[in-house]
């Protein structure tokens, strides 16, 4: 005689990633496609919001093809926001030095709008983040960007949902806000983390003039720096 009483809910059998229906299939390599080329799904902007909430319904078959790709998924429900984050080092971004730098520069101004002034939100604009790199954060280490560059970098972290870029003219006036998931693919623990990464720019400065206190300088590359 079995002991075990039968369940008072009947669950129905997750389906296999082999027998989706032809739509889902196309849904979900759009959704797989999405968070390879750009890192998320942004439910927010009206030509995803459809693949956001169908995502977000079948974030299961999501996760798992997702695993399959090595990358890790989650849904942040508040941000309507599913983000994918790398779990393999071949598919971390490498970033040039300057898009390092003003990277960090984003995740500094948000984290002192969120955790120093208790603020919801992070804005501040073009102008306001290159006075904060070149007064205040990292004053002898780059000269002023061009701002073909820097508009470049900025599309880039607009592009992941890192920042929301509110263009304007002169360029200079443009609005940014910092979005929430640039802490997660900038994990610093605290602001003193940040100082430790933040310095290493400036010891491969001071390491770079030394070297080439002799040489004419031959190359206009710059390192990479994973992210």
């Amino acid at each position: 005689m079995n002991s075990e009483e039968p369940s008072a809910f009947l669950t129905e059998e997750s389906t296999s990633l082999l027998s989706l229906s032809e739509t889902d299939r196309d849904r979900l390599a759009e959704a797989l496609q999405e968070l390879l080329s750009t890192g998320s799904i942004n439910g927010l902007e009206s030509n995803r919001s459809n693949l956001y909430h169908w995502a977000r319904q079948h974030d299961d078959w999501l996760k798992e093809i997702a695993a399959l790709n090595g990358l890790d998924v989650a849904v942040y429900h508040e941000e309507r926001l599913i983000q994918a984050t790398p779990s393999t080092a071949g598919l971390r971004l490498r970033l040039t030095q300057d898009a390092t730098l003003v990277w960090l520069a984003l995740w500094f101004a948000g984290d002192v709008r969120w955790r120093d002034e208790g603020a919801d939100q992070a804005f501040l604009s073009v102008a306001e983040l290159m006075d904060l790199i070149h007064d205040q954060l990292l004053p002898d280490i780059v000269g002023r960007f061009p701002q073909g560059r820097l508009r470049d970098i900025l599309r880039q972290a607009s592009r992941f949902n890192l920042i929301r870029l509110i263009n304007a003219e002169p360029f200079e006036e443009s609005g940014i806000e910092v979005l929430p998931a640039i802490r997660r693919v900038i994990p610093f623990r605290d602001l003193a983390e940040w100082q430790e990464t933040a310095a290493q720019f400036q010891l491969d400065e001071d390491e770079e003039a030394d070297d080439n206190m002799d040489e004419p300088d031959t190359s206009d590359e710059e390192p990479d720096n994973e992210v």
